[in-house]
């Protein structure tokens, strides 16, 4: 298998129940089989986990206060600019904190990022130079 690849998206949260909460009233779907203690949601090629920062940090075997956010950027790339903005307002409208509304991007496109409610930062961007498959997978040309 490529080793460039990645299979799992785990995020440390403070309260495992709220975090759930705000990718659900973002319109993502929970996976039904998520144990206990795990709040688990399918993508395209990939799942993204929900973990409670605590449990995290134990099992990195790492101290909490070694667990930052802030310092990557989930991407979520749409297919046009109509796109870009629904997705933003309903993040914010799921209990998102805006960190800088969408605007067109020196690069040729338009991005925007907020904030979930544990911090972790995800930008919200529309790329014309990068197409997206049909199920929304990145295709780089």
């Amino acid at each position: 298998m490529p080793r460039n690849r990645i299979s799992l998206i785990t995020l440390g949260v403070a309260d495992l129940s709220r975090a759930r909460r705000f990718y659900c009233d973002w319109g993502w779907t929970p996976h039904p089989g998520a144990p206990e203690g795990l709040a688990l949601f399918q993508m395209p090629g990939l799942a993204l986990a929900l973990f409670a920062l605590d449990d995290l940090a134990e099992d990195q075997r790492r101290a909490k206060a070694e667990l930052g956010t802030g310092a990557a950027t989930l991407a979520h790339n749409c297919r046009d600019v109509a796109e870009v903005e629904a997705a933003f307002q309903s993040a914010l409208e799921a209990g998102a904190t805006c960190l800088k509304r969408p605007e067109k991007a020196a690069w040729g496109g338009t991005s925007g990022y907020f904030a979930d409610p544990d911090g972790h930062v995800w930008e919200i961007a529309h790329n014309p130079f990068w197409p997206l498959a049909e199920d929304g997978a990145l295709m780089l040309p």
